[in-house]
């Protein structure tokens, strides 16, 4: 019969495409005291598969910017498109079902219900978008608290267990549908490090299985366990090849520094531009590609991650690899004085990474999140 229909958990198939796109995000608050603009235009594309930290000082607008993925708030103006749905567009009824089916949100401060044992919290999600039949719901339920460490707690109240099993018990919620998109506000803000450490391990073996996790955290030791790391800084994203390249800078150098970039690309086989003036010869950061060098030098070709300075003897000659290179093109005044502290001068070549190293250089500076 029709009423005893109910659906199934949504998949997006193909892995690596984009599940998310965010498209000149602003968003200004109004109050007695004038307007306040949190974020300045941000583009964003998040890949299914990804586990991605949002991470920026206290202000910055990393929930804002959350707030708008899940449509908990809506852009100033801007597009948020997940998957082929507009969803800042939806009215707040059908955003609700579609938030229920298709995303896991896990936030900051838990938002149990008090009245609903921990079990029927997880159970809630299944209920409201009828997802897996009535009577698979609560094993369902007990197997998702189990995996979070509450299967003892599973009929107790809310406030009845601490801060720290409240959390978990959120985490198992937000996965109650299966959604192939989960974001989690601070989801270890209030757990000891064991609790930590296994909701960190379940989102690791979320993403294995094909999820998309997006996660604010202030933690830098939890930042540098995801696949890419976006760096907030006043409203706005900071280059990440930047972040990486300038470990230990200000959020604010590293978003001035962002904003003098230009991208350079050199088809495969290209040198680096030539320099009419060594005084405005600009350092270039290979983003993507590789740079060769002539005589097939050691240490070379550099691969994503190194600084290259068109004026350093072995360097002059570099020429785009088989696949070509992408570049970042940075003002030598502003570069020098983050490299080292008599900003005279660049690290010795053998500290550049070398090509099959990108990866590692993937975070923005940890003492400054």
């Amino acid at each position: 019969m029709a009423a005893d229909r109910f659906d199934m958990p949504v998949v997006y198939d193909s892995m690596g495409d984009i599940v998310i796109r965010m498209r000149g995000i602003t968003r200004t608050f109004h109050s007695a005291a004038g307007e306040a603009t949190v974020l300045k235009g941000i583009d964003v594309d998040v890949h299914r598969g990804e586990f991605i930290s949002v991470v920026g000082r206290s202000g910055s607008g990393k929930s804002t910017l959350v707030n708008m993925l899940t449509r908990i708030d809506r852009p100033t103006s801007g597009t948020v498109r997940v998957g082929d749905v507009l969803i800042h567009e939806l009215p707040e009824g059908r955003m609700a079902l579609w938030r229920g089916r298709h995303m896991g949100v896990v936030f900051q401060f838990f938002q149990l219900l008090p009245m609903l044992s921990l079990v029927e919290n997880v159970m809630l999600p299944m209920d409201f978008c009828n997802i897996y039949s009535p009577a698979s719901r609560e094993a369902r339920a007990l197997e998702l608290l189990k995996r979070v460490g509450l299967e003892g707690l599973a009929h107790k109240l809310p406030g009845a267990v601490a801060g720290g099993q409240q959390q978990s018990a959120a985490v198992a919620r937000a996965l109650a549908n299966d959604p192939p998109i989960l974001v989690a506000d601070e989801p270890t803000g209030n757990l000891d490090s064991r609790t930590a450490e296994q909701v960190m391990g379940i989102f690791a073996e979320l993403v294995e299985q094909g999820k998309t996790i997006v996660m604010v955290t202030h933690d830098q030791v939890l930042a540098r366990r995801t696949s890419r790391t976006l760096l907030i800084s006043d409203g706005e994203l900071v280059n990440e090849a930047v972040a990486a390249a300038f470990p230990g800078q200000s959020h604010s150098a590293l978003l001035r520094l962002s904003k003098l970039a230009s991208p350079v690309h050199l088809l495969p086989g290209v040198d680096l531009p030539d320099t009419q003036s060594p005084a405005a010869a600009p350092l270039y950061l290979l983003m993507g590609g590789e740079l060769l060098h002539p005589d097939h030098r050691p240490g070379y070709p550099l691969g994503p991650g190194a600084i290259v300075d068109p004026l350093a003897g072995l360097q002059v000659d570099l020429f785009a690899g088989p696949a070509g290179a992408d570049l970042l093109s940075l003002p030598r005044a502003e570069v020098l004085p983050l490299l080292s502290p008599a900003g005279d001068s660049l690290p010795p070549l053998s500290s550049l990474p070398e090509s099959g190293q990108a990866q590692d250089g993937l975070h923005p500076p940890g003492s400054d999140l």
